[in-house]
């Protein structure tokens, strides 16, 4: 097995408003050219934008949509005499929340016409009533890691 480079543990700070981990992990995940001011405004105003919908919280239906979007099981490709095959393998801890928001950033920049705020706001509320792109992308990973069960041995 070849090594890997250490991996160092990144501190990320909570955000201003909320001071909150998840959304100071997610903003900086927003963050482009290290603009900041301008991610958080996105973020609070797409929270400011579900509340007025929703009445509830933007941050509950965010921590909500994260968990709904959190994968169980991933694949991984393992090579394996000469054919690669789809491996199952359980999702742990910090990937979880990692690929919850990878996928609902891939979501909301895959659509068009609208402010990043109201993307934002419209997937985060799909989310956490499990539906809209980034649960889509969770259940097409699910399923394949359920077709692909038969390798699990591989792992």
């Amino acid at each position: 097995m070849a090594r890997r480079k250490r991996v160092f543990d990144k501190h990320v700070k909570p955000d201003t408003r909320y001071d909150n981990l998840l959304v100071g992990k997610f903003i900086n995940s927003i963050l482009q050219d290290g603009k900041r001011t301008t991610a958080e405004r996105i973020v609070y105003e797409a929270f400011d934008i579900i509340h007025e919908k929703t009445k509830k919280g933007g941050l509950n239906i965010f921590e909500q949509a994260l968990k709904n979007v959190a994968p169980l099981v991933e694949l991984k490709s393992r090579r394996v005499g000469g054919a690669n095959y789809q491996v199952p393998v359980p999702v742990l801890g910090e990937r979880r929340t990692t690929l919850a928001i990878r996928w609902i950033k891939t979501a909301i920049s895959s659509k068009k016409g609208k402010k990043m705020a109201e993307k934002l706001a419209d997937e985060l509320v799909e989310a956490s009533n499990k539906a809209g792109g980034a649960m889509k992308k969770r259940d097409d990973v699910h399923r394949m890691a359920d077709a692909n069960k038969a390798f699990a041995h591989f792992a």
